[in-house]
């Protein structure tokens, strides 16, 4: 079996037409279909039901198809890899990252790695806390910035920063104010939120939140970014739980005040595989503490009671 076939089937699978698979990949039918037969032939399964407009999966296919795909990325992996070792300034990274988080972190983040390896071909893609935990361990992407602590599951390691949710309110609304406040006072408010699909793990933590201050959240309104909430919030829509870090995008007439003894912690962090000798991705580790640690400082001088 070799990676041509691989591909072969995986295009196959995906256009769901030999015919339309042989256009995508520049060769002609017979010869595709005779590939494809060889395969199942060597694996002693049919893994396609062949049909006058198109083919379908078999229950072997179906399964086939995912471990073919995850062999194909492994082996573009180990082909990107060995191109970076071999090259000290070059080699390739993808990089995920969280909405809420591109903002504040990824463009220092991105102009540090410029400067460190400016020969490095650097890819970022928009993705939710766990798609990127599953990108991680399908090594489609080498590293992602996310609201979660991933460092117990699949040999992931992680470089956090404390990043407490915050209740953002209107300038001269009545919860108005600098000092902790309890979330339970904003139980009667109009709340503007983070879109559930953009960020589901942030959504559901700061439901969680309210609903430990033993309320739910009255949602009028919602927003894709966090650009979007704070705008909402500062156009006196409602109040919103946001990031700490919220602080560093300067806002207007907005205030953010920090949750008095919150339930849950607010966690933002750089994930990684444990293992991966990419010197990219130590790199991209190193400058990510750093990053961090500059944030920090800029979180305790906005908030003295920060713990």
């Amino acid at each position: 079996m070799e990676l041509r076939h691989l591909r072969y089937f995986v295009s196959v699978a995906e256009c769901g037409s030999i015919s339309r698979a042989a256009e995508e990949l520049f060769i002609a039918q017979p010869p595709l279909s005779v590939q494809i037969r060889q395969l199942e032939d060597e694996l002693g399964t049919r893994l396609l039901i062949r049909y006058p407009r198109g083919v379908r999966l078999t229950s072997a296919g179906e399964h086939f198809l995912r471990e073919a795909k995850d062999l194909l990325a492994r082996a573009d992996r180990a082909k990107r890899l060995a191109h970076g070792i071999g090259d000290a300034e070059g080699g390739q990274l993808r990089i995920g990252f969280i909405p809420s988080a591109g903002h504040m972190v990824l463009p220092r983040l991105l102009r540090e790695l410029r400067k460190r390896r400016p020969q490095s071909d650097i890819e970022v893609v928009e993705m939710i806390s766990d798609a990127q935990l599953q990108a991680l361990q399908r090594m489609e992407i080498d590293a992602g910035i996310v609201r979660n602590r991933f460092a117990a599951v699949g040999g992931l390691e992680t470089i956090g920063l404390a990043d407490p949710f915050c209740l953002a309110v209107p300038e001269g609304h009545a919860l108005d104010g600098t000092a902790p406040i309890e979330l339970r006072a904003a139980a009667q408010c109009a709340f503007v939120s983070f879109t559930r699909h953009r960020g589901q793990a942030f959504f559901d933590q700061a439901i969680s939140l309210c609903t430990d201050a033993g309320f739910s959240p009255t949602i009028r309104y919602e927003a894709s970014t966090l650009f979007g909430v704070l705008d909402m919030v500062s156009a006196g829509l409602g109040v919103a739980l946001v990031p700490a870090s919220s602080v560093t995008l300067n806002p207007l007439h907005v205030t953010l005040r920090l949750l008095h003894r919150p339930t849950r912690p607010g966690l933002l962090s750089l994930v990684k595989r444990a293992d991966d000798p990419n010197p990219a991705v130590t790199v991209i580790s190193e400058l990510a503490a750093s990053v961090f640690a500059e944030l920090g400082d800029e979180l305790r001088r906005a908030f003295p009671d920060l713990p």
